[in-house]
C-alpha cells in the first residue's frame, strides 16, 4: 500500500473532483447504501475501505453522504449493555416485538420483528426513548407505555399483546450504553475523518457521484456527541428479527457528522 500525505490526498480528492462524474461502485439503484459514496471515492484513490494511507491511518475515517441526501449515515455498530443479558434476542425481540410484515411468505409465520430507530429528544409512537443519563454516565434505552400512539390500533393490539407477555413496566434489564465504552468504541473509530459530499445522478440504471465538498474533521468531541443524542441529531437503530439480528447502530442525521468535531476545516 502506498502512504501519501493528507495534503496529498486533498490534491487527489480535488483531481476527482475536477474529473466530473464518478460511476459507483455499488448496486444502489437496486439497494441503497450509505456507504457507497465514500466506497466509491476510496476505489477511485486505490485504497483498501477504511483504511487511509496517510501516517497514523487508524487515526483517520472517511466518510461520504448524498448532497441533499435524508439517509443517516453509521457511526457504529454497538450492542446495549449488559451483554451478557443479550438483550436484542432475549428481551427486545420476544416480548417487546412484532409480527414481521414478511412473516408468512418470506419467513415463517411465526417471525418476529424488532425495528426501532430511536432518539433523545422525544419518544417513538411505541414510547421508546434514549435518555442521556449524565449522572450515573449512561445512555439508557427506557420504554413508556403512556408515550405510545394508542389512537393507531396497530400499535394498541401491539401494546395489548407486551402487557400479555411480560408488563407495561420498566425494562428489566434496562438497556444502556456506558459512557466510558462509547468514549473508547466511538472516540477511537471516529477520531478524525475525511467526509466528502457528492452530487448524485443516475443514467443507464446506475448511479454517479460527483464530489462537490471536503471537509477534515479533527478532535472528535464527546461532549459534543452527547448534545447531538439529546438533540436528536444521533440516533440508535435496532433491526432485528427471529431469524437474525443485523445489529444495533449508532446513526447521524444527514448535515450532523461536522457536530461532531471540535475542528472543521472547509476544503471546498
Amino acid at each position: 500500500m502506498f502512504l501519501t500525505t493528507k495534503e496529498e490526498l486533498v490534491l487527489k480528492i480535488k483531481a476527482l473532483k475536477e474529473a466530473g462524474w464518478h460511476k459507483s461502485v455499488k448496486k444502489t439503484i437496486i439497494t441503497r447504501n450509505d456507504g457507497a459514496v465514500g466506497n466509491t471515492l476510496e476505489q477511485l484513490l486505490g485504497i483498501r475501505e477504511n483504511n487511509l494511507p496517510i501516517p497514523n491511518a487508524r487515526e483517520w475515517e472517511l466518510k461520504g453522504q448524498r448532497k441533499n441526501s435524508s439517509s443517516l449515515i453509521t457511526l457504529k455498530h454497538i450492542e446495549p449493555s449488559p451483554r451478557a443479558a443479550k438483550i436484542v434476542s432475549q428481551l427486545l425481540l420476544p416480548y417487546y416485538g412484532w409480527k414481521h410484515p414478511l412473516a408468512g411468505s418470506r419467513y415463517p409465520e411465526s417471525e418476529m420483528s424488532f425495528r426501532s430507530t430511536t432518539s433523545g429528544d422525544r419518544f417513538t409512537r411505541r414510547g421508546f426513548r434514549i435518555i442521556v443519563d449524565r449522572s450515573i454516565g449512561k445512555l439508557r434505552f427506557v420504554f413508556d407505555p403512556t408515550k405510545a400512539d394508542t389512537n393507531n390500533s396497530e400499535i394498541s393490539e401491539w401494546l395489548e399483546a407486551v402487557s400479555r407477555r411480560i408488563g407495561l413496566g420498566p425494562l428489566n434489564p434496562e438497556p444502556y450504553w456506558g459512557f466510558e465504552d462509547l468514549k473508547y468504541e466511538i472516540g477511537e473509530k471516529v477520531k478524525n475523518c475525511f467526509f466528502v459530499i457528492a452530487d448524485t445522478k443516475i443514467e443507464n440504471n446506475h448511479e454517479y457521484f460527483k464530489y462537490e465538498h471536503l471537509f477534515i474533521l479533527s478532535a472528535f468531541s464527546f461532549d459534543k456527541f452527547l448534545s447531538s443524542v439529546e438533540k436528536g441529531f444521533i440516533l440508535v437503530d435496532f433491526d432485528a428479527r427471529t431469524g437474525h439480528n443485523h445489529g444495533t447502530k449508532f446513526r447521524v442525521r444527514p448535515n450532523h457528522w461536522v457536530d461532531l468535531y471540535d475542528s472543521v476545516e472547509t476544503i471546498f
